[in-house]
């Protein structure tokens, strides 16, 4: 890796180094930043019957020189000729991030905004007019972060297959039960997907190092450029409203609502990073406490896991959503089951047990009702 100076440095003796001052995490492991759930959903992927038979054979038939050819032939490559001000926060991104091989960047033409990085041999990254409008400075340097990180995390191998094979769905969805098989792994890969997206998330707080910045840009993508017309504090309290509110038909709802997604509710994600950016391991990672690339090889893969369920099963032990609270309340031996899961498709739970199965002057054998959720 070039040192300080000369890392900024690109043709024309130009600098491109940060606005403001920023930390540098040389040899940063992934590890550092990664959601324990991203990484617990990277080996139930793996372990996913058939999974490494398609992964071997979609590795040799992607058609990644054809992809590379369509976006330098189709988009318009990030340089310092073109789109200077987004090269230099990729630059900055890597050189913070310690990522010494720059990414090809791309901007494409598309009013949605959305960005990715994909890729089998070498990782792209490519971001829509859409999005380039939309964020301010601040709020970009954050997304260009994210997508470094999936970058150094190795993410855009998935990506790629699971953009592939979701296409490959489709023109085998006639043939009788042809496409059963790549639909299971398209779910798992979407799972796996959803929560990379929070490690990104956390990649890109790292490179921007302005939570305002990363909320806000969040709140765009959800709420398009009206800023003036949203409230952070009121946009975080819809996630928790999201986690908490209705009664089991909501918690199946949102199950459904979910699957087809390859990126979590933005809600969701803006509450998960200011979480995180509140936790002692951000701030260690801040002070220059981090794991290293070199360490990778010592890591024990069952550790990992052991953190990821330990993750998982703290979410559940401390989530609100009625599902979630029911699992719980099955594992600890909660008695009247029956009577439980009644009053939580009613929405009536939580007021039987010791009366019989009264409650509020009703039955409790009543047949439910059939109100919106």
């Amino acid at each position: 890796m070039t040192d300080d100076n000369d890392h900024g440095r690109q043709g024309g003796g130009h600098e491109n180094v940060p606005g403001r001052q920023r930390r540098r995490f040389p040899g940063i492991s992934s590890r550092a930043y990664e959601h324990p759930a991203d990484r617990s959903a990277l080996v139930a992927l793996r372990r996913l019957s058939g999974f490494d038979t398609v992964f071997k054979a979609l590795s040799g038939l992607l058609p990644e020189r054809s992809l590379r050819l369509l976006f330098l032939s189709d988009s318009v490559r990030v340089s310092d000729a073109q789109f200077a001000h987004l090269n230099t926060m990729l630059r900055d991104a890597c050189y913070i991030l310690d990522l010494e091989k720059v990414p090809p960047m791309y901007v494409n033409q598309d009013p949605n905004p959305n960005a990715m990085c994909i890729g089998l041999d070498e990782p792209i990254i490519v971001v829509t007019t859409g999005l380039v409008e939309l964020l301010d400075e601040e709020e970009m340097r954050a997304v260009v972060g994210h997508e470094v990180g999936h970058a150094l995390s190795g993410h855009s191998v998935y990506r790629t297959i699971l953009l592939f094979l979701t296409n490959l769905a489709l023109k085998v969805a006639w043939i009788p039960l042809g496409n059963v098989a790549i639909m299971a792994i398209v779910t798992a890969l979407r799972e796996w997907f959803r929560k990379s997206e929070l490690s990104a998330d956390r990649a890109g707080l790292l490179v921007g190092q302005d939570l305002k910045a990363s909320m806000r840009g969040l709140m765009k993508i959800a709420g398009g450029n009206h800023l003036h017309e949203m409230n952070v504090d009121a946009f975080l309290e819809q996630a928790k409203e999201y986690e908490a509110g209705g009664d089991l038909r909501d918690s199946v709802l949102k199950i459904l609502n979910v699957l087809p997604r390859t990126h979590p509710f933005t809600t969701v994600r803006a509450a998960e990073l200011k979480k995180w950016a509140e936790t002692r391991d951000y701030q260690r990672i801040m002070d220059g406490h981090y794991p290293r690339r070199d360490e990778d090889k010592d890591t024990s893969v069952s550790d990992s896991f052991r953190q990821s369920a330990s993750s998982y099963t703290d979410d559940v032990r401390n989530s609100k959503d009625p599902l979630m609270k029911l699992v719980t309340d099955i594992a600890g031996g909660a008695g009247d089951l029956g009577g439980k899961l009644r009053g939580k498709f009613t929405g009536q739970g939580g007021q039987q047990g010791g009366q019989g199965g009264k409650q509020g002057g009703g039955r409790n054998d009543d047949p439910p009702t059939d109100e919106a959720g």
